[in-house]
């Protein structure tokens, strides 16, 4: 979770412990997953609104979808598959583990 192993969380959990002392923590606790829980919300309302104000279309729409790296991603991979289909190309197969590529000695 986020890279932070079970000594790094017995640690904090030792320095709450002791800043804000055992009997404030639950309460610290409780509201931070009501922030969490109304940020989840919050999030979840907006995607929401963000599907039905586009329409039916973008029924599917995912926020995590409108990062700009995965649109040019999704673009260039769509672009190389059509590409490839026009050509009637087939995928060319991997190079196994050790395997080398293919040299031509009359190309240099």
């Amino acid at each position: 979770m986020f890279g932070v192993g079970l000594p790094e969380m017995a640690l904090i959990a030792f320095i709450a412990v002791l800043v804000f002392g055992p009997d404030k923590l639950p309460g610290l606790a409780q509201q931070a997953g009501q922030l969490l829980r109304k940020a989840r919300n919050m999030a979840n309302s907006a995607r929401d609104e963000l599907r039905t104000e586009l329409g039916p279309e973008f029924a599917d729409l995912e926020l995590r979808d409108l990062d700009p790296r995965s649109i040019v991603r999704k673009h260039i991979i769509e672009a190389m598959e059509e590409g490839d289909a026009a050509d009637g190309r087939k995928k060319k197969p991997r190079l196994g583990e050790g395997q080398l590529p293919p040299y031509d000695v009359e190309a240099t």
